[in-house]
């Protein structure tokens, strides 16, 4: 399950380039090297500062946040749909 622009009220009419917070949820056992690898042939320059994990109350889950200036909706799609095909996630935000 994806939901493309839902942190911004997304979609069309959106102004770019603009800050974004890809959120993703998994079970993956490293989510976090997952997601940096999914993401940076869309965001090659991004820093390590532009990423933060947090796992669930639980452990059962980890939630990766990746903060990145997005210059275009096709940009912002190509990283939700890199993200949304790693092994074990279960959402994007």
């Amino acid at each position: 399950m994806t939901a493309i622009g839902s942190q911004s009220g997304g979609g069309a009419g959106e102004d770019f380039p603009h800050l974004h917070h890809v959120k993703v949820i998994g079970q993956s056992d490293d989510l976090l090297a997952a997601v940096r690898a999914a993401v940076a042939p869309h965001a090659p320059s991004l820093p390590e500062s532009a990423f933060s994990v947090r796992p669930s109350r639980r452990g059962n889950y980890h939630a990766v946040t990746c903060s990145l200036v997005v210059e275009s909706e096709l940009q912002l799609r190509a990283v939700y749909a890199a993200v949304s095909r790693i092994e074990g996630v279960i959402l994007c935000l």
